[in-house]
C-alpha cells in the first residue's frame, strides 16, 4: 500500500504541476479526499500554523509594495549597477540576492532584468552572463531570506524540533551567498564576447536591437513614506530574526499548569508581521483595496493554497504509513544524505516553486527522521526551478535580452540558466551541509 500511495501522490503532483497556478494546491486537496476516501487513511490537521505564517508575511510584503517600498528599493538597486557597469556579471546576482533578501520576494527580478540588459549591452558585456546569474540569485536568496514563504514554512515545520530561525538563517545565508558567488565565477567568460556573437551581429544589422540606455531610465523621486515603508518594514524583519535568534526575547506566560514558556516562533512571526502590516498602512496611507490586488499579494495567496492541500496531501500519506517508514526507508534515507537533496532538486524543477517544495518533502524528512543538518544542509536544493526554463523568471530573463545571447538551446536542457543554477546549488548545499553539521 505504502507503494501505491506514493505513486497516487506522484501523480498527482506531476499533473498539479502541468496544469499550475492554483490548481497545484487544488490537486493536493485531491489527494488527500483520495487518501482518506478511498485509502481510508485518517486526515491530519491542516497545516494551520504554516498557512498563517506565509499569510502574516505576504501582508506586509504586500503593504510594501503599494506604499512605493518595493519601488524605492528596486531604485536603489539600479543606482548600483550604474554606477559599476564593468563589474555587472558579479554586482548584478548580488544585487538581486539582497533585495530578494530584504524584499522575501523574488518579484524584483522583473523591474531589475531591464537595467541588468541595458548596462551590459551597452559597456559591450554579453547579458546571458549576468542575467543568467540574476535570476537564479533572486531565488536563491529566498531560502536565505527570513520573510519568504518558503523560511515561513521551513521555520513551521523545524520550531518544533527546537530549531529556530537563527540557526536556519547562519546556515543558508553564507551557503547560498557563496552558491551564487560561484555561480557568477562560472560565467563571467561564459559564451562569445557580445561583439563577436553571431546572433547578436545578425539581430544588429536586422535592426531588431534597441540602442542601449546608459542614463537613468526615469526620474521618479520618491518620498518620506517610500522610504518609511522600507524602514518600518525592515524593523519588523530585523524583530522577527532577534527573536527567533534569541528566545528570550519572547514575550512568556505560564500555561494552565503554571509552566512559563515563551510564546512559539509561528506566533512571533504572525504577530510581528500583522503588527507592522498595520503600522505601515497606518503611517503611509496606500488605498487599502489594492493590497489585494499586487503582484506579492498573489503569489502569497498562492503558495497559501499551495500549503492547504500539498502539505495535507504529504503529511496525511507520511502520517498513514508512518510506520512502513521508520521500518523500511527511514535507514536508507540516513545513510544516503544525498538523495534527499536530489529529490528535493527534482521535486522543485516540477513544482517550480521554493514554499511549494519545502511543503511537499520536510513532512517526508521529518518522517524520515533525518538528522537536522541534512534537512537544512539540503534545503536550497529547492531552487531547481530553472532546469526547465518555463519559469516566469527565466522566460523574463530570455524575452528581455533582444541580444539574443540569453535563450533556450535547441535541446531545450542546454539552455543559458542551466550552468550557473547547477553550479549554484551544489555548492550551497555543500557549503549548507557542512556547516549544519559542524553546528548540530
Amino acid at each position: 500500500m505504502f507503494w501505491l500511495e506514493l505513486l497516487l501522490v506522484l501523480v498527482i503532483l506531476y499533473y498539479g504541476a502541468r496544469v499550475g497556478d492554483v490548481f497545484l494546491g487544488l490537486a493536493g486537496g485531491l489527494g488527500v479526499g483520495i487518501l482518506v476516501f478511498l485509502f481510508h487513511i485518517p486526515p491530519t490537521s491542516a497545516p494551520i500554523d504554516v498557512m498563517l505564517i506565509i499569510m502574516a508575511v505576504v501582508l506586509a510584503a504586500s503593504s510594501l509594495q503599494v506604499c512605493g517600498g518595493l519601488d524605492f528599493l528596486v531604485s536603489l538597486a539600479e543606482k548600483i549597477l550604474r554606477k559599476y557597469p564593468s563589474h555587472i556579471t558579479i554586482l548584478a546576482p548580488i544585487v538581486t540576492y539582497i533585495f530578494t533578501f530584504l524584499a522575501g520576494t523574488g518579484h524584483v527580478i522583473y523591474s531589475l532584468l531591464p537595467v541588468i540588459q541595458e548596462v551590459a549591452k551597452g559597456y559591450g558585456v554579453r547579458p546571458e552572463r549576468p542575467i543568467s546569474i540574476a535570476v537564479v540569485a533572486s531565488q536563491q536568496a529566498i531560502t536565505a531570506s527570513p520573510i519568504s514563504a518558503a523560511m515561513a514554512a521551513m521555520v513551521g515545520f523545524l520550531t518544533p524540533l527546537g530549531i529556530g530561525m537563527g540557526t536556519i538563517m547562519a546556515i543558508c545565508v553564507p551557503a547560498t551567498f557563496a552558491g551564487v558567488l560561484v555561480g557568477a565565477a562560472s560565467v563571467y567568460r561564459k559564451g562569445a564576447e557580445l561583439k563577436d556573437d553571431s546572433e547578436y551581429q545578425h539581430r544588429l544589422k536586422e535592426g531588431l536591437i534597441k540602442v542601449a540606455n546608459l542614463e537613468k531610465r526615469d526620474n521618479r523621486t520618491f518620498g518620506f513614506k517610500e522610504k518609511l515603508s522600507v524602514v518600518l518594514f525592515l524593523i519588523g524583519t530585523v524583530a522577527i530574526v532577534l527573536m527567533g535568534t534569541f528566545p528570550e526575547l519572547r514575550p512568556a506566560f505560564a500555561d494552565t499548569k503554571g509552566i512559563v514558556k515563551a510564546i512559539s516562533m509561528s506566533q512571533t512571526i504572525q504577530i510581528v508581521m500583522l503588527t507592522f502590516s498595520a503600522i505601515i498602512v497606518i503611517a503611509c496611507k496606500p488605498k487599502i483595496s489594492s493590497i489585494l490586488d499586487c503582484s506579492v499579494f498573489r503569489s502569497g495567496i498562492l503558495a497559501v493554497v499551495c500549503a492547504f492541500g500539498l502539505c495535507w496531501m504529504s503529511d496525511t500519506f507520511v502520517n498513514g504509513q508512518m510506520a512502513f517508514i521508520k521500518e523500511n526507508v527511514s535507514a536508507y534515507m540516513n545513510g544516503n544524505i544525498i538523495i534527499f537533496p536530489i529529490l528535493m532538486f527534482i521535486v522543485s524543477a516540477l513544482v517550480t516553486s521554493q514554499a511549494a517544495t519545502t511543503m511537499i518533502l520536510m513532512p517526508l524528512a521529518l518522517a524520515f527522521g533525518l538528522p537536522a543538518y541534512i534537512m537544512i544542509g539540503a534545503w536550497p536544493a529547492v531552487n531547481g526551478y530553472f532546469f526547465f526554463p518555463v519559469a516566469g523568471q527565466c522566460i523574463a530573463g530570455i524575452s528581455f535580452d533582444d541580444t539574443g545571447t540569453t535563450h533556450i538551446g535547441k535541446y531545450v536542457l542546454n539552455h543559458s540558466y542551466m550552468r550557473p543554477g547547477i553550479i549554484n546549488v551544489v555548492v550551497s548545499v555543500i557549503v549548507a551541509t557542512l556547516i549544519g553539521s559542524s553546528l548540530f
